[in-house]
């Protein structure tokens, strides 16, 4: 099996070399640039084709119609010759276009101008043969200045050639640098959001271990079952998905469910969710880690317990959502308290990777309370 896997990501490899993604597609015209032979030979055919074409109209008009008589035959051999001798070129320039261009530049100027010239004594052959003159087009020691035009011919083709697979080269080096950035992007995300697991199983275990020193068996066991269900909820969800606020707040009712049969009726919750809003797409267990700083830091430490407020709606176009508690709140130095700020900054980092600048993240005292305010853009599922 794992033959089997390397021989077709060796094959994908290959196939991405050939040609970047972004000069293929579904259409006719990108499934053969996609194969790279396919397209430089149809190409080549195209080019000296329309060369035939355009020296033979230009011969029309300025000769006359007795170039149809042998002058055709001459066109069709300086065609053919052409596309021999840059099909030849290409297989060289292919060995030279990874070189320093002190290499380059010479070689092709060189090569260039030799194969020109043979292009030359090829045409005047072949004039000799079709139009029944005896002699050649241009006597021998004219070819050599007469080859200029040969030459540029030539240049210009290889200097198409030399384009195209640089800017290619270009497109490559550009794809792999986004599929790095992708692929970076993606290890973040997944660091970041695994790490709140083993922070909330921790805190968890804690909870039933207390249960059940105080004897409250029955307690700790649905605390356990109702741990199983979310934690069964995480591990189906892709950390690279984001999944619909309601998805979203169901899977804190499972987690709320656990923190209930810790708190009692000292736990109050409030929700307060536009139906507008229950559509819009966040990244998976983006409040768990707010939820569960307020109730460590907020409901946790207070004897009555206390409040907890969750809320999100639609303006504009960007998702409005907010986790209020009414707990001490951040504390006369503007810091946070000791491990509070773990859930806030992972959560600020994960928005920062996933929209950047379009992303807004605030905490403030509520007096009594913190309340975090999050603000993204308003997303829904096609």
């Amino acid at each position: 099996m794992q033959v089997r896997r390397g021989r077709r990501y060796s094959k994908r490899v290959r196939s991405a070399e050939a040609l970047p993604p972004v000069l293929t597609s579904s259409r006719p015209l990108g499934r053969l640039m996609h194969n790279r032979e396919a397209a430089f030979w149809t190409l080549q055919a195209l080019g000296w084709s329309a060369y035939f074409l355009t020296q033979f109209v230009s011969a029309l008009f300025y000769v006359g119609e007795w170039v149809v008589d042998g002058f055709g035959q001459v066109l069709m051999v300086a065609a053919l010759t052409g596309l021999l001798l840059s099909s030849l070129l290409r297989l060289v320039w292919r060995r030279v276009r990874d070189l320093a261009p002190r290499v380059v530049v010479p070689t092709v100027l060189g090569l260039v101008y030799v194969a020109a010239l043979s292009w030359r004594f090829v045409i005047n052959g072949s004039y000799v043969v079709f139009m029944d003159k005896g002699e050649m087009l241009e006597p021998w020691y004219k070819m050599f200045s007469g080859t200029l035009i040969s030459t540029y011919l030539l240049l210009c083709w290889s200097a198409l050639y030399f384009g195209i697979y640089y800017y290619e080269a270009m497109l490559r080096a550009r794809e792999a640098t986004l599929k790095a950035a992708t692929l970076a992007q993606e290890a973040q995300m997944k660091m970041l959001r695994y790490q709140l697991n083993p922070h909330f199983l921790f805190n968890t275990l804690n909870a039933i271990s207390t249960l059940i020193l105080d004897r409250d068996n029955d307690t700790a066991n649905r605390c356990v079952t109702q741990l199983s269900s979310f934690l069964r909820h995480t591990l189906d969800q892709d950390p690279m998905k984001k999944v619909t606020l309601k998805q979203e707040l169901d899977a804190l009712e499972l987690y709320l469910g656990i923190e209930k049969l810790r708190f009692g009726p000292r736990l109050r919750i409030q929700r307060e969710v536009g139906d507008d809003a229950l559509g819009a797409l966040v990244p998976s267990l983006l409040l768990q880690p707010l939820i569960e700083n307020a109730l460590k830091h907020a409901i946790a430490p207070s004897e009555l317990g206390g409040t907890l407020h969750v809320g999100g709606r639609v303006i504009g176009g960007r998702l409005l959502l907010h986790v209020a508690d009414d707990g001490p709140g951040i504390g006369d130095n503007g810091m946070l308290g000791s491990g509070r700020g773990v859930g806030l900054r992972n959560t600020r980092e994960r928005l920062q990777v996933l929209y950047g600048d379009r992303a807004r993240f605030a905490s403030h005292n509520t007096r009594p309370g913190l309340r975090i305010d999050i603000e993204i853009p308003a997303e829904h599922a096609s």
